[in-house]
C-alpha cells in the first residue's frame, strides 16, 4: 500500500522559500502521477503542481507559476516542491498525492488523486 510523508513545512516570511518533499513507498514514482495540493481555512483543496517523473512537470497552477517547481527523484522516490517567492495567500496546508492514471497528471484536480500523505503546514507572514 501506498504510503506518502511531507517534511519541509514551517513559518516564513512574505518573500522567502521553502522546499517541501513527499517521500513515497510502496511503489516506484515513474509509473505514476504525483501532485502536490494545498488547502487555506475554509478553501477547497486545489492542485498547486503535478508531474509524471517518466516525462516532467505537467501542471501548474496559475497562482504559481514562475515561483514554485515540482521535481522527482526516482532513486529516492521522493518528490519536492521548491516553493519561491512566497505569498500570503501561499498559505495553506500541503499534501502530496498519488494517482495510478498517468492522464491525472496533466489536469491536477484532487478527485484524480487516491493517495494522500498527512499534509505539511506552510504559513508565510508578512
Amino acid at each position: 500500500q501506498a504510503q506518502l510523508v511531507e517534511s519541509g513545512g514551517g513559518l516564513v516570511q512574505f518573500g522567502a522559500s521553502l522546499r517541501l518533499s513527499c517521500a513515497v513507498s510502496g511503489f516506484p514514482l515513474d509509473y505514476y502521477s504525483i501532485g502536490w495540493f494545498r488547502q487555506a481555512p475554509g478553501k477547497e483543496r486545489e492542485g498547486v503542481a503535478c508531474i509524471r517523473t517518466s516525462d516532467g512537470p505537467t501542471y501548474y497552477a496559475d497562482s504559481v507559476k514562475g515561483r514554485f517547481a515540482i521535481s522527482g527523484d526516482n532513486a529516492k522516490n521522493t518528490v519536492y516542491l521548491q516553493m519561491s517567492s512566497l505569498k500570503l495567500e501561499d498559505t495553506a496546508v500541503y499534501y502530496c498525492a498519488v494517482s495510478p492514471f498517468l492522464r491525472a497528471a496533466a489536469g491536477c484536480a484532487p478527485h484524480d488523486f487516491g493517495s494522500w500523505g498527512q499534509g505539511t503546514q506552510v504559513t508565510v507572514s508578512s
